[in-house]
């Protein structure tokens, strides 16, 4: 079946010393999506970036901004990054008791929700959470850091996501993040991803346009 397959720079495995051009690169090579990992040092083990970022990249870029909250209450802050520029806005379902609330706040807000679901999380701590988001970003790695290797087990949950999907019908994309390079995005997006994820396959590479460029036509079967 023919479906939109977006490839979706993650920023935190570029160069921030010159980030501008990292990110005009990425667009070149014909990526769809900015990812922004958003880290607070409580949820995962890291910290990365936060809202004065999301903000300069909103005046930055063109692309839709897609912000991934890795952080503890995440309730008190999606908003605010729909405010500072993100058009999608992510949050683990693990972290926030009050899921349906951010949902759908972040809807009212002006910006797409999505939930996430962490390598160990089953399938069903979403299943309600489906009807009120627009895509489902599956970890293949444990959150936290850039550059891990992709967990082979996530294929089959992406597999069952997308079946899931499929049977309710809904209008829900599945995005993918971690470890996803050209040696399998062929078979990610094969199991049903949509949305890639690449951080070290894009601006590790030295030329974030041409890796752009191989990302896509890996997937052009698919379009």
């Amino acid at each position: 079946m023919n479906r939109t397959v977006d490839i979706a720079p993650s920023i935190l495995a570029a160069n921030f010393s010159c980030l501008g051009d990292e990110i005009q690169a990425a667009e070149r090579g014909g990526a769809a999506i900015l990812h922004v990992d958003v880290m607070d040092g409580h949820f995962v083990p890291n910290i990365t970036v936060g809202l004065p970022v999301v903000k300069s990249l909103a005046r930055f870029t063109k692309l839709p901004i897609d912000a991934h909250l890795m952080i503890s209450e995440p309730g008190i802050y999606a908003t605010q990054f729909v405010d500072a520029g993100a058009r999608m806005v992510s949050v683990h379902v693990e972290t926030d008791p009050n899921l349906h609330r951010t949902l759908t706040a972040i809807r009212g807000a002006g910006a797409r929700p999505g939930v996430v679901l962490n390598p160990a999380t089953p399938l069903s701590a979403i299943e309600e959470a489906l009807q009120f988001v627009d895509y489902v970003l599956v970890m293949s790695v444990n959150p936290g850091f850039g550059g891990q290797k992709f967990i082979p087990q996530t294929l089959g949950k992406v597999k069952r996501l997308r079946r899931l999907i499929e049977e309710r019908q809904l209008n829900v994309r599945i995005e993918i993040d971690g470890g996803v390079d050209r040696n399998n995005i062929e078979t990610v997006v094969e199991a049903g991803a949509e949305i890639i994820v690449a951080g070290s396959a894009v601006f590790g590479t030295g030329d974030a346009e041409n890796a752009v460029k191989e990302l896509r036509n890996a997937t052009i079967q698919w379009v």
